[in-house]
């Protein structure tokens, strides 16, 4: 078997802080994405999918 190593720990990075003016803004900020199409994409792949789901229940009922 092999033996277990411990790992030596790396100091965790500090997010730096700009001395820059409030004037510019960051990425994040202005990003805004708006997802409402897909939202309603997935409804819409649910419900074929459950009416898909049904039908194939009914069949095998009948078809029993």
């Amino acid at each position: 078997m092999s033996k277990k190593r411990k790992r030596k720990s790396r100091p965790t990075p500090t997010p730096e802080t700009s001395s820059r003016s409030g004037s510019s803004r960051s990425f994040t900020d202005n990003f805004n994405p708006d997802y409402t199409y897909v939202i309603k994409d997935l409804r819409h792949i649910g419900i074929l999918a459950g009416i898909f789901i049904t039908i194939l229940v009914i069949l095998s009922l009948f078809l029993r």
